[in-house]
């Protein structure tokens, strides 16, 4: 039987010295492990097969997340480390002696509510990847090669992500990067994508700092792949690209349940345009999971370096507040059934607000309620397939979309019954 793996806790963002393990069997670096999908991909992952460590790093972890951790059943040691990824020492540190990296952390925000630098530095933090001559010169000359021919393809010359960094000084040989299906567009709400998949090579061509630095991130990872570690290894990643994530505790829709049980039980309508493939987090975690496996894995690994995998799953197609709906009338909620501004009139006042804050910017900061990116975001349809996943890293879902919504429903009549605001009866 499994034990209940022991939990050491680092709060500080400078160089602790926590154990390396030497020990036969492999290890596992999360970053962003305290957030909805990080989570999910720690409880799998400690059920993996001579898994010896998992390492969850993250900026700062709530109690109850600490106190779950603590009572995985796993056979692995699970390592609570609270730091900083824009510390690149520390970085290095947590990186030593890890088999393998699934990196999640990132700001998510389309609405531009969060600084447009603060997005960047956490998204795309870069470094002057010259750093990495001054270990060993000759042995990082083909990893400097590759990157920075990428990179001067993208304007970032002669720069590499920390972490990346870490993992060559480190010798990590694996690495798993959560992207987003918004490196991908919508670009335009009147162009209809429907079951795309990777061979159409969608790219957002939008200037705003989520897209923008997701888009750049993944092509740094992708990048990296076949660059030569310290050890004279190699390192092998990939990209994975969920869709909308929906499910328990996903911030998102606490949100929207919390404004509506604030606004007499109505939802407010933002994507009534839209047909979306949204995916449950429990099947993103998995995906997440299969793409360790398969790196790690000499028959699989060679068709899965370097490349990128839209994941997704049986959820139906529908519109970003149908879904919303459908998750939460249960208790009563309901959408505003009130008139709305046409789609393109819709845009063109973002458009206005946009211009105008741009005007604003050398006096005042002036943010508005929504902008281009996010009006063609939340009322486009861009639907995508998962049967790349499913060839290459042997991916099916594994929730139901009856099973799906029957957790999450269930998670938004706990949030209903907190705020105190619950419905005169559940509607029949």
């Amino acid at each position: 039987m499994p034990y209940t793996g022991f939990t050491l806790h680092h709060t500080c963002s400078h160089l602790d010295l926590f154990p390396v393990l030497t020990m036969p069997g492999w290890s596992c670096l999360v970053t962003g492990a305290g957030g909805f999908l990080g989570q999910r991909i720690i409880w799998m992952l400690v059920q993996e097969k001579e898994l010896q460590e998992v390492r969850a790093l993250d900026k700062v972890f709530r109690p109850e997340t600490r106190e779950e951790f603590s009572k995985l059943q796993t056979k692995a040691k699970v390592t609570v480390l609270e730091g900083d990824i824009l510390d690149a020492q520390y970085l290095r540190r947590a990186c030593q002696g890890i088999s393998v990296v699934i990196h999640t952390a990132a700001v998510i925000d389309v609405a531009g509510v969060v600084p447009r630098q603060t997005i960047l530095d956490v998204n795309l933090k870069v470094s002057f990847i010259h750093e990495l001559m001054e270990t060993n010169a000759e042995i990082h000359r083909e990893t400097l090669g590759r990157v920075q021919k990428t990179l001067l393809k993208i304007g970032r010359k002669n720069r590499t992500q920390n972490l990346l960094e870490a993992c060559v000084q480190a010798s990590v040989s694996a690495f798993v990067f959560c992207s987003s299906v918004d490196v991908a567009g919508p670009n335009s709400y009147k162009k209809v994508v429907l079951n795309g998949h990777e061979e159409q090579n969608h790219e957002s061509k939008w200037p705003n700092p989520y897209p923008y630095s997701k888009k750049m991130a993944e092509k740094a990872v992708l990048a990296a792949n076949g660059s030569i570690l310290k050890n004279g290894g190699t390192l092998h990643t990939c990209a994975l690209r969920p869709m909308y994530i929906y499910g328990e505790r996903s911030p998102f829709i606490s949100n929207i349940i919390i404004m509506a049980l604030k606004n007499k039980g109505i939802l407010s309508v933002t994507g009534k345009f839209s047909i979306a493939n949204p995916v449950y987090v429990g099947n993103v975690a998995w995906a997440h999971i299969l793409a360790v496996r398969g790196l790690r894995d000499p028959k699989k690994s060679p068709n899965i370096q370097g490349q990128f995998y839209y994941i997704s799953d049986d959820t139906p197609p529908q519109s970003y507040d149908d879904l919303n709906y459908t998750l939460s009338k249960e208790w009563g909620l309901r959408l505003n059934s009130s008139w709305s501004l046409p789609l393109p009139l819709l845009y063109w006042l973002a458009f206005l607000l946009e211009t105008v804050s741009f005007l604003l910017s050398p006096v005042y900061r002036y943010r508005p309620l929504f902008n281009c990116h996010l009006v063609t975001l939340t009322n486009s349809i861009f639907t995508f397939s998962y049967k790349k996943a499913q060839r290459d890293l042997g991916y099916e879902p594994l929730v139901s979309w009856e099973e799906a919504k029957q957790k999450t429903s269930q998670w938004i009549g706990t949030l209903v019954e907190q705020h105190g605001e619950t419905q005169d009866t559940k509607s029949q």
